[in-house]
């Protein structure tokens, strides 16, 4: 009989982070628990600086989304909210022209989880206030393991769906919204999707970014209904020599891949990317099925060949 130990929450955050400046900002600045908590909140995180300035004020975390370079704020909190740090983070947002703010506090008082949701509920989709808990957890006498739990979030259903009728745009907006929605389903459903990809929330945007293993890429999928085609590609957020490392693998990855790409530097512009495109009528949902497959069987194919040269290329 296969024994079983016993999961305990770790009540004491100072075991593990006596100061939380020095300590516990320090540690969340670190890449790899930035990624914990971009795949709790589905952000891709980046770090710029800690203890970013603001007036007279100190932004903990000072970071951007990685797909669209958007500010971040982050504000650490080793205890119960307040009403200080419920003011220092619009105050930051606000200096820092950020538009998401995420609050990881130990634990969250009643009315400011209501506060953080009124927020929500009452600003436009282009602002997004995350309030997290974080907590320690161990089995038995194993080690600390960190944990973040999400309290309050956005709602990009009801923000999308309370933008004006007269935004033109609406109706797209809408229609990417329910396409995303059924693509996260699919990876989320499917066990030859989960076992490469975490599904990502939702949003009324024409892309959707699914992590390759690191920060200097991403995949992202495209849907465009005006030209009525769809693509699936490496985007290369500010690194042409990974790109030209890459590039100079053309025949090779695309032999491996069974296709040939469209291969893009954009020398005059920060980003680069490769991809490949599919005709396809979005606005006719019968269609949907097979966009959502071919988008993710070709995710999966550009993870298996591109994962590895990406992390050979880190590693020079």
């Amino acid at each position: 009989m296969v024994q079983l130990g016993t999961l305990e929450k770790v009540k004491d955050l100072r075991l593990v982070w006596k100061n939380e400046a020095q300590d516990f900002t320090k540690w969340l600045a670190k890449e790899e628990n930035l990624a914990l908590l971009s795949k709790e909140l589905d952000i891709d995180i980046e770090l710029i600086t800690t203890e970013a300035k603001t007036g007279t004020f100190s932004t903990d975390i000072l970071a951007f989304e990685s797909n669209t370079e958007d500010k971040i704020i982050i504000e650490n909190q080793l205890e119960s909210t307040n009403h200080d740090h419920l003011g220092k983070i619009i105050t930051y947002a606000s200096g820092h022209d950020a538009k998401t703010i995420i609050w990881v506090v130990k634990d969250v008082r009643e009315e400011h989880r209501r506060a953080v949701d009124w927020l929500n509920e009452h600003t436009d989709d282009e602002i997004n206030i995350f309030l997290c808990r974080i907590e320690l957890w161990k089995i038995d006498d194993s080690k600390l393991a960190p944990k973040f739990q999400i309290v309050s979030s956005p709602n990009n259903w009801t923000k999308t769906i309370k933008r004006s009728s007269n935004d033109e745009m609406s109706a797209t907006k809408m229609l990417q919204l329910n396409y995303w929605t059924q693509l996260s389903e699919m990876i989320d459903n499917d066990g030859d999707y989960n076992a490469v990809f975490n599904s990502r929330k939702p949003k009324g945007q024409h892309w959707y970014n699914l992590a390759i293993g690191s920060s200097l890429a991403h995949i992202s999928l495209t849907i465009n209904t005006r030209e009525n085609d769809i693509k699936t590609q490496i985007w290369i957020r500010d690194n042409k020599d990974l790109y030209d490392y890459l590039y100079s693998q053309k025949e090779e990855i695309e032999e491996q891949l069974g296709f040939p790409l469209r291969w893009e530097r954009l020398d005059n512009k920060k980003a680069s990317y490769t991809n490949i495109i599919k005709s396809i009528n979005l606005n006719n949902e019968d269609n949907w099925d097979e966009a959502i497959k071919w988008h993710l069987d070709m995710a999966v194919n550009f993870y298996n060949v591109f994962s590895d040269k990406i992390e050979s290329f880190k590693n020079m």
